[in-house]
């Protein structure tokens, strides 16, 4: 018998608030949090905008703690704290603790750290780096925080799928959940790379969109005719996802149930999606959930408003969900969160979940003009009241890599 996979608690932050609740109040009202960015003078980005954390963080670290870990593990701090409060999950028995995992994603990893140390060695012409600089670069360094927080005991491991990341770190724990390896997880991923080498190398690839001068914050437009790419965010989210029977036995409340995890590989090419790989990580997750197409009420695209990535999936769709494609409600949140790379299929995938416990499903902002090629129901500007006990979220990544995950109410 394969154990049920519930979600007990969550947690987020990013450009739209420092809570959970905060994302999905921002995403129902279309409600942007992209704003003008800069960095330390001298630097040679032309990014004007983007997604970035203007609040102090409220991880309550001491200040050694603080100064050994990059900020990419401190946001997973944040957002770890929020999800195990709401779930309750404390003072839990040695034998718990063994049984109780960390799966965790990035991208980037320790981003900050790194540019710090270049400025150190090259520009400020220091002879030495800080001490504990392998600790803030190391791309485990977040689940590494995360294990000391909780004293969790089981499993810890780092997922680094390019824009998948946290995706794929949910879908992992949900499989060793569900598998009986382990009776209770911490998912989800963080991202923190808005720094001038990271972002320099961005622009280099063309992806970043291009500032709209009349409404800066809405230069991020998903499905639209006139869209340039993504806006750079930062941010981090997490699930406490638990067996049934645990949640069941410590009178828990339960905030969903994930369902189905599906996963591909393109294959192909390293930056351009594949419309029928894609479609296959839908259709594995339906088949891992049992579900029909035709059962999924609400789908968060991936939706990052490139030019290519854009029509592949609104094709991928279409392959997978056939005649029920049309009546699919789709939206893109990255139009006002923006693109937080490896933490982005977390966030977006919390959003989807208080959308179900609301029957709210949040638009796509700022999509005035759609694109004929894009011309699915993609909720342009206006959230939908529906109810939609079954959903689904998209992530796929650079490298090819694909995810889809299906959650219940």
């Amino acid at each position: 018998m394969k154990n049920r996979v519930v979600v007990t608690g969550m947690g987020a932050l990013s450009c739209l608030g420092l809570n959970a609740e905060a994302q999905f109040q921002a995403a129902i009202a279309a409600r942007s949090g992209i704003s003008e960015f800069s960095l330390t003078e001298g630097s040679s980005i032309q990014t004007r905008f983007a997604a970035s954390i203007k609040e102090e963080l409220p991880h309550q670290l001491d200040r050694s703690t603080a100064n050994m870990f990059d900020r990419v593990a401190q946001l997973a701090w944040c957002a770890t704290n929020e999800a195990i409060t709401q779930a309750g999950l404390h003072a839990l028995s040695d034998s718990q603790l063994h049984r109780s995992g960390i799966y965790w994603g990035t991208g980037f990893g320790g981003a900050s750290t790194i540019e710090a140390t270049y400025d150190d060695l090259f520009l400020k012409k220091k002879g030495r780096t800080r001490p504990f600089t392998v600790i803030g670069v190391m791309a485990n360094g977040a689940a590494a925080l995360l294990s000391l927080k909780t004293t969790f005991q089981g499993p810890s491991i780092t997922y680094s799928t390019a824009c998948a990341s946290s995706a794929h770190a949910i879908g992992e724990a949900f499989r060793q959940i569900r598998d009986g390896y382990c009776d209770r997880a911490i998912a989800g991923g963080s991202e923190a790379m808005l720094q001038s080498g990271a972002v320099n190398g961005w622009e280099a690839l063309r992806t970043l969109a291009t500032v709209d001068e009349a409404r800066p914050f809405a230069s991020c437009k998903p499905f639209s005719i006139d869209r340039s790419g993504f806006v750079l965010g930062e941010g981090a989210a997490a699930l406490v996802l638990e067996s049934y029977e645990s949640a069941q036995a410590r009178g828990a409340t339960i905030l969903a149930e994930i369902i189905g995890y599906g996963t591909s590989t393109d294959a192909i090419h390293i930056t351009k999606p594949d419309p029928v790989r894609q479609a296959r990580a839908v259709t594995n997750a339906l088949q891992d959930a049992g579900v029909n197409a035709s059962d999924i009420v609400y789908l968060n695209a991936h939706g990052t408003a490139t030019q290519v990535g854009d029509i592949a999936e609104t094709d991928s769709i279409k392959l997978a969900f056939q005649a029920h494609a049309k009546s699919l409600l789709i939206s893109s949140t990255k139009a006002i969160h923006g693109h937080v790379f490896g933490a982005t299929g977390a966030l977006e995938l919390v959003i989807t979940i208080q959308a179900q416990r609301h029957s709210i499903a949040p638009p796509t902002a700022f999509l005035d003009n759609p694109d004929p090629a894009c011309d699915l129901n993609y909720l342009p500007h206006q959230a939908r009241e529906v109810a939609m006990p079954l959903a689904m979220s998209n992530s796929f990544a650079f490298g090819g890599s694909n995810v889809s995950l299906i959650t219940k109410v």
